[in-house]
């Protein structure tokens, strides 16, 4: 697929309200529906926020209910989800908590990513993931780079996802007040350093912790930004070339001329 339409759905996520965050994701995900999109992202832990007072009661063991709610919007109206939830997962009567990222395809799980860099309060509530890769589309004959917020601070992660064949890369994060700058700064770097399309969504709004900016943005694998939000609610929709990489690539070839001997 060359011409790929995707949208991010920058919302105010209504503090450990599941019932009105699926509500809002769902009819602001048909409105992209309705404009053409074929992938559509939500922000960071979109249903629930970090509810880590009542993290037992929000969090989610396989099947995860939300995830399958999602895939029926996703088989219904034919596109695919991305985001995350508060995954709860027991193992010989040892219960941990991840970040758990998501990529629904047409109403089947493509794959999952749980977080592999918790940030600061994150820490005394999620344990990270252990690997970073790709998930394959293979209706659409694409591969997603998928990583969550904080990471976006992390180079090496999208690095290793574009060395691995990631088309798009996707930034789901809930990135807070006053680091507008820093965010804006890092997804365009991403982008421009990989060579590769960057559909970076935050969210916006409050909670009882922090004040979000929103700011989500577009880019495409050039470094220029198709689409950005301000500070509201929003729909946000592009249209990505994902065969543009391979142009820029061999006029600019930083893949060729890396030296992975040397660093």
């Amino acid at each position: 697929m060359k011409n790929i339409r995707v949208s991010c759905i920058q919302m105010d996520i209504s503090y450990c309200n599941k019932k009105e965050n699926l509500q809002k994701a769902f009819l602001m995900a048909d409105s992209a529906v309705s404009k053409g999109a074929d992938i559509i992202v939500l922000p960071e832990v979109f249903s629930t926020g970090f509810c880590y007072e009542r993290i037992e009661e929000v969090a989610e063991e396989h099947p995860y209910d939300t995830i399958q709610k999602i895939a029926d919007f996703s088989k219904k109206n034919n596109c695919i989800m991305i985001g995350s939830i508060i995954e709860k997962n027991t193992f010989e009567n040892n219960i941990e908590y991840y970040n758990l990222g998501y990529c629904i395809e047409y109403g089947q799980i493509a794959g999952f990513y749980r977080k592999i860099h918790p940030f600061t309060e994150e820490k005394k509530y999620f344990s990270p993931g252990s690997k970073v890769h790709t998930i394959p589309l293979r209706g659409c004959n694409l591969n997603i780079g998928l990583e969550i917020c904080y990471e976006i601070r992390f180079p090496e992660i999208a690095r290793k996802m574009a060395l691995e064949g990631a088309d798009i890369l996707i930034t789901i994060a809930e990135f807070p007040k006053p680091r507008s700058d820093i965010w804006s700064a890092l997804a365009k770097a991403r982008a421009i350093e990989n060579q590769i399309p960057h559909v970076a969504c935050n969210r916006t709004g409050s909670d009882p912790r922090k004040d979000y900016f929103g700011g989500s943005l577009i880019i495409n694998a050039e470094g220029d930004i198709l689409a950005e939000a301000s500070d509201n609610e929003t729909i946000l929709i592009a249209d990505i070339d994902t065969e543009q990489k391979n142009k820029i690539r061999s006029s600019i070839p930083v893949f060729a001329d890396r030296r992975p001997e040397l660093y």
